[in-house]
């Protein structure tokens, strides 16, 4: 079946496309949603062989310098990169502050790179909502390295793993977690750890929070092919980052050559169903007419101990079900 005139734009790598597309699948108006969804499945077949990566943590350790540098880096070795940067939203308007952008000042001009900020919104785990549509687009769009830039490290960033093949966590040079602000939660996601800043007076200091959280590594269970790794980087001077795609690439073939790549991809899309299925069921329960005339009474009620929250429960389906 021949392509529609947009989704062919898309598979030639019409950049112009690929944002109107993006635009598309991040709106919230049915009809948007509708079309979304048709240019989606039609772009299925042209999906599924990016690497995809997952860039997280904390606030001043240089995660735009680090993209910026590995980004180019891996252009250099012949690939294309899209970069999905979840912004924090602004606070005034709601919408995205695209801060990132600006600071991949180099990246943003190569025509290999396509650099997409979206505003993180209400979304839960520090990635936008529609992010792994969006990953979608970039693939058809024949960019074979997606990078997932979340808003920081807090214990809901599992969500981002939960879309990427392989998940970085970037540190500060200094051990501990009250210099860090990590949680154990976010430690056992990570397949690897990058200690920035690793030069000048600081690159004494990052070999000793290597070997620290080598040593906090070693301690967490690792899955049945990859123990997670930790070298040291300085994004500025561009010092480790031959070694960190290099790790990339030894992970993506030995994920492939025991099957656990297409394994954890096809849990994810489970997990990707359950999770939009939710957010359907919610939308309904917004938009229902009779759930928003007896929310409040049930919401007082419950609050004041008079009804149980399981009986609430039962006469909110209830009434969805039009029981």
């Amino acid at each position: 079946m021949p392509l529609t005139p947009t989704a062919e734009a898309i598979v030639a790598g019409n950049r112009r496309a690929l944002a109107k597309a993006i635009t598309l699948v991040e709106s919230s108006r049915p009809q948007d949603r509708e079309a979304a969804q048709a240019l989606l499945n039609e772009l299925l077949p042209h999906t599924g062989k990016s690497l995809r990566v997952g860039i997280t943590g904390v606030p001043g350790v240089g995660k735009s310098t680090f993209i910026e540098s590995f980004g180019q880096h891996v252009i250099a070795k012949g690939h294309k990169v899209a970069v999905l940067a979840v912004d924090p939203s602004s606070p005034m308007a709601g919408g995205s502050i695209l801060g990132d952008k600006t600071r991949m000042e180099h990246l943003s001009r190569d025509p290999s790179a396509f650099i997409r900020p979206s505003p993180a919104g209400k979304a839960l785990g520090g990635v936008a909502l529609k992010t792994r549509e969006s990953m979608l687009l970039c693939e058809a769009a024949g960019f074979d390295v997606v990078l997932v830039e979340t808003v920081g490290v807090g214990q809901s960033e599992h969500q981002v793993g939960s879309m990427v093949d392989f998940f970085l966590i970037l540190l500060l040079p200094g051990g501990g977690d009250e210099l860090q602000g990590i949680k154990k939660g976010i430690l056992e996601l990570a397949d690897a750890i990058m200690i920035n800043k690793a030069d000048g007076e600081s690159e004494s200091l990052a070999r000793k929070t290597k070997l620290h959280y080598q040593s906090a590594m070693s301690l967490l269970a690792s899955n049945d092919f990859w123990k997670s790794e930790v070298h040291t980087c300085s994004a500025l001077e561009r010092q480790g980052i031959e070694e960190c795609w290099s790790m990339m690439e030894r992970f993506q073939q030995e994920a492939k050559g025991c099957h656990a790549y297409d394994r954890k991809r096809a849990e994810q899309n489970l997990q990707w169903m359950w999770q939009l299925t939710d957010e359907m069921l919610r939308q309904q329960l917004t938009d229902h007419t009779g759930v928003g005339k007896m929310l409040p009474g049930l919401r007082d009620q419950v609050g004041r101990g008079e009804l149980t929250p399981v009986t609430a429960a039962t006469q909110i389906i209830a009434q969805l079900r039009g029981d």
